[in-house]
């Protein structure tokens, strides 16, 4: 356990020997929360990029995915077989 310093904007810094000893480096971001009994726990965040779709977008998409009429009546044929 190591003692760090509350800082007067309420910043720390996590000694590095700890960042190490968990594999993190470098810009990341973390989740904090609060226990019931005071603790501060932080968790590393899991971030993904997110991509809004336009309606032309879409409509590539639902193209793409559209069964040609080979592919369809093979499955109709498929289908009610069972």
């Amino acid at each position: 356990m190591e003692l760090i310093k509350l800082g007067k904007k309420g910043q720390v810094s996590i000694p590095r020997s700890i960042l190490k000893k968990l594999g993190l480096e470098g810009d990341i971001a973390l989740l904090v929360d609060t226990t019931g009994d005071g603790a501060i726990v932080l968790r590393p965040a899991a971030v993904y990029p997110v991509e809004i779709y336009s309606d032309e977008r879409i409509r590539e998409f639902d193209e793409s995915d559209r069964m040609d009429p080979a592919t369809a009546a093979r499955l109709a044929r498929t289908i009610g077989k069972n």
